[in-house]
């Protein structure tokens, strides 16, 4: 409990100083998408168990920016090669079950939510989703995605407020379950910031 404060309170700091954080450039943003909820806040709401450190730090899954040209290895994108973080990787939970999902509608009008912890200037937002037929039965990669996003959001070098919703279309033609994959893109860094959703169309 003691480790867990210390955290919560290091996560409100960082919200308290951003604006030193940002002019020394001695950090980056932190942030993860809740709607649709993602894997590392599921970790963090007790949703799934046994997750490891995400549960603490759902706002810490940063990796190299560029997705999908460069970015985090294919099999690594859910916890954007963060070491740590690999329990998001999984086909299945860390207690081996289906990732829970949430009901959404193809072609119906849908607002993504981010939280963010640290702001940061932003490039943009980017929604990626799984092909039909991508292959459930591993860590995500490339091969399973749509490469073009769905749904993108400029953000022209802009820091986003501690909440940003943004309403977009989801793609039609899908059915069952699919991974929904958010991008933020940082400009002033080298990284991104990625968060995985389950879903059923």
């Amino acid at each position: 409990m003691r480790t867990r404060t210390k955290i919560s309170a290091a996560a409100v700091g960082l919200a308290a100083t951003g604006a030193l954080v940002l002019s020394t450039g001695g950090a980056s943003g932190h942030g993860y998408t809740d709607l649709p909820v993602s894997r590392q806040k599921l970790c963090q709401n007790g949703g799934v168990a046994n997750c490891g450190n995400i549960q603490w730090e759902p706002q810490s899954v940063e990796g190299p920016k560029g997705f999908p040209a460069s970015g985090p290895a294919d099999g690594r994108i859910c916890s954007a090669n963060h070491g740590e973080f690999g329990q998001l990787d999984g086909a299945k939970t860390p207690n081996g079950q289906a990732w829970p999902t949430i009901k959404v509608n193809g072609g119906q009008s849908y607002t993504f939510r981010w939280q963010f912890t640290a702001r940061h200037s932003t490039t943009d937002f980017k929604y990626y989703v799984t092909k039909p037929g991508w292959n459930q039965n591993h860590a995500l990669a490339r091969s399973d995605l749509n490469l073009t996003p769905f749904f993108t959001v400029p953000y022209n070098n802009q820091q986003p407020p501690a909440t940003l919703s943004h309403t977009g279309t989801l793609p039609s033609g899908l059915s069952g379950h699919h991974v929904i994959v958010a991008v933020w893109t940082i400009a002033d860094t080298a990284n991104a910031f990625y968060a995985c959703s389950d879903v059923t169309f």
